[in-house]
């Protein structure tokens, strides 16, 4: 499931692409959106399928040594632990999956070359020997092995990274990173008893009682209807700034910060500001966490005095 600051970046992300395309139609941008959400699952479903083809790969290579013509003892008997992996067949018995793989039409066959430099890279790390040299074959041990494959192989591997980002618009950015980790959590959940019905993970989810869906269109909803009224807020506070030389993303981050302390009671300020401080780190220059820092706790300090932020719930009374 996505974390409430992957679905803020995806907010940010929407946003920005609205004030960039000129203010489109804001269901245009709400459809978008959720788009979004939708092929993070469809990327997740991919990198199974990766995970699959490169233990195809091996499979094939195996078969290939048998048939040389000295073959070693080796090339004889080899260790299938790898090809045998208990969890990449569980995921590839799973029903959603494969209805899911053949709607995507997934086909690897002209990508071998990437198949196989990620292979020998997993070949050759000591992990992989080091799990290719136990005794005894586990589920556990199996699963374990994926989720490093995932974390110490694929993270990394731009060249299967740039191949999503030039097959999809919504797979650039940080998607890739976004599914990995989504990818590792949803592993390690599974179990031995888990069966061909068992279902792919969920993106959204319901938190106290308030759907992240709807926290995702109200968030993008109230900060464009809102962007002319906290423009004002921002150019108020930013006194040694022109508001048209700041940063668009440092700005959108601050209105969608007053949004979210604006409108929503249930997220307590500190999380906000915080979330918002972080987030900037990634999206935005590198003196932005200062900047939007500076302003935001002058435009709170302002928003309380007015009464304008109003948090209700267990330990969230202003």
């Amino acid at each position: 499931m996505l974390s409430r600051r992957h679905l803020r970046i995806k907010v940010l992300q929407a946003i920005y692409a609205h004030f960039q395309g000129g203010g489109a139609e804001i269901t245009r941008g709400e459809k978008q959106l959720l788009v979004s959400i939708d092929k993070i699952l469809e990327l997740i479903v991919y990198q199974l399928s990766f995970l699959i083809e490169m233990r195809d790969f091996s499979h094939n290579r195996i078969e290939e040594s048998k048939k040389k013509f000295f073959p070693t003892e080796e090339d004889l008997n080899p260790n299938m632990r790898f090809v045998d992996n208990l969890l990449l067949k569980q995921v590839e018995d799973n029903r959603e999956f494969r209805k899911m793989h053949d709607r995507l039409k997934i086909n690897w066959s002209d990508e071998q070359g990437m198949v196989r430099k990620a292979y020998l890279e997993l070949r050759d790390s000591s992990f992989f020997k080091k799990y290719l040299a136990q005794e005894d074959a586990t589920y556990e041990r199996d699963r374990d092995l994926i989720v490093k494959v995932i974390k110490k192989v694929l993270m990394d591997f731009e060249l299967l990274e740039y191949y999503y980002e030039s097959r999809s618009v919504f797979w650039a950015f940080d998607s890739y990173q976004t599914a990995n980790l989504m990818l590792m959590k949803f592993l390690k959940t599974l179990k031995p008893s888990d069966n061909e019905f068992t279902p792919m993970p969920e993106m959204l989810k319901d938190e106290e009682g308030e759907e992240d869906r709807a926290f995702m269109i109200g968030l993008f909803r109230k900060t464009i209807a809102n962007s002319d009224k906290y423009a004002v807020l921002i150019d108020e506070k930013a006194r040694n700034w022109e508001l048209e030389r700041i940063a668009l993303m440092d700005t959108i981050l601050i209105k969608m910060a007053l949004a979210e302390l604006t409108e929503f009671p249930s997220i307590p300020v500190k999380v906000t500001l915080n979330e918002y401080i972080d987030i900037s780190k990634y999206y935005s220059s590198a003196k932005s966490k200062v900047f939007i820092n500076g302003i935001l706790d002058k435009l709170i300090d302002d928003l309380r005095e007015q009464k304008l932020i109003v948090k209700t719930g267990r330990g969230l009374m202003e």
